[in-house]
């Protein structure tokens, strides 16, 4: 009878050995199938240039919604309250889909919280109070190019930060390239009269910087928590915390409409959207073959601010401005994806 028990209980492990196998090779094949098709180029191409026209497109959604709910040039607390609005939306659509739609637990340890609660705060708080006082105080043209300073801003921390990825001349000459093209846009059309606002320009430049550095700390959280995870909630709890902070100094956003609320909903699904499809082709990526699509967003917020905020973009100052601020960060990000390759 022992033995029998014994022999039964060894076939009975076998068999859930083997079907445990077929399960396990199944999900790998699935997992190559999906990495194998976020990697082909011209998804990649397609799905970078989608998320770049979505931010890009933020500039002039953000200054048509001060229009729609009527907030003032100087009602300051009121633009953090619609910022608040919109990224809170946009992380419970996010976790709402990793619930519901994927089907995982919103489980995450104490510190895990207190880490994305700390990003919440910076990347998207603090980040976000100087980028709608900037965008309500400068074109949408020149935000966007002033913005652009992201891109040079990671490259020359990268450098501080992580030993293989060290500046080197044609990422000088790209930072070069790009920060002569940002002073570029503050001249006037004669291109004798500079014309620089602390308050716009200024605080485009800034929340472009903290956007640089917590950039970092997000990486480095990505090594233990899932990306939608880090996404959803940073975006949510930098919502709430923009949201009360505007509230707090007697900021209001009311007359919802129906053009005024789908301006709102437009841009929380182009936050969730743009920021969930860029952390997919990160992971089955090498950052170098994605980065280089960010030379687009300048681009397509100049291109959509002229369309829909009537602005001129056809000035030879902004042209300049945008060629040499691609040609900069295509320049870094070709030289990224030209190394990583050829360490491959």
């Amino acid at each position: 009878m022992i033995q029998r028990e014994t022999k039964s209980k060894s076939s009975t492990n076998a068999e859930y050995t083997e079907s445990d196998t077929i399960a396990k090779g199944n999900k790998n094949h699935d997992a190559q199938e999906h990495r194998s098709r976020f990697s082909d180029p011209f998804i990649v191409m397609l799905v970078a240039g989608l998320c770049c026209l979505l931010w890009g497109s933020a500039y002039p959604s953000i200054k048509l919604g001060y229009a729609a709910f009527h907030i003032l040039p100087e009602d300051i607390a009121s633009k953090y309250v619609f910022a608040g609005y919109r990224f809170s939306l946009a992380g419970i659509l996010l976790l709402l889909l990793y619930r519901v739609g994927f089907r995982r637990k919103l489980k995450l340890r104490g510190r895990e919280w207190a880490s994305l609660g700390v990003l919440g705060v910076l990347q998207t708080g603090l980040q976000y109070m100087f980028f709608y006082v900037g965008v309500a105080n400068t074109t949408g043209v020149k935000g966007s190019i002033m913005n652009a300073t992201t891109t040079f801003f990671s490259v020359v921390l990268a450098h501080f930060i992580y030993k293989n990825d060290k500046l080197s001349r044609n990422k000088i000459i790209g930072c070069v390239l790009g920060f002569i093209g940002v002073i570029i846009v503050n001249f006037h059309a004669d291109l004798l009269t500079f014309s620089f606002s602390f308050t716009g320009e200024g605080f485009i430049i800034i929340a472009a910087l903290v956007f640089s550095i917590t950039a970092i700390y997000a990486k480095r959280l990505t090594a233990s928590i899932d990306v939608m995870m880090i996404t959803g909630v940073s975006l949510l709890v930098g919502g709430l915390a923009l949201t009360l902070l505007g509230l707090s100094f007697g900021g209001r956003v009311t007359h919802f409409t129906w053009e005024s609320t789908m301006n709102l909903v437009y841009l929380a699904l182009l936050s969730s959207a743009a920021f969930c499809l860029w952390n997919v082709l990160l992971k089955y990526n090498k950052v170098g073959k994605v980065s280089v699509y960010n030379f687009l967003i300048p681009i397509f917020g100049a291109l959509l601010s002229a369309l829909f905020l009537g602005e001129t973009i056809w000035e030879l100052k902004n042209l300049a401005a945008l060629l040499l601020v691609s040609m900069g960060i295509y320049l870094v990000n070709r030289v990224n994806a030209f190394r990583m390759t050829k360490s491959r």
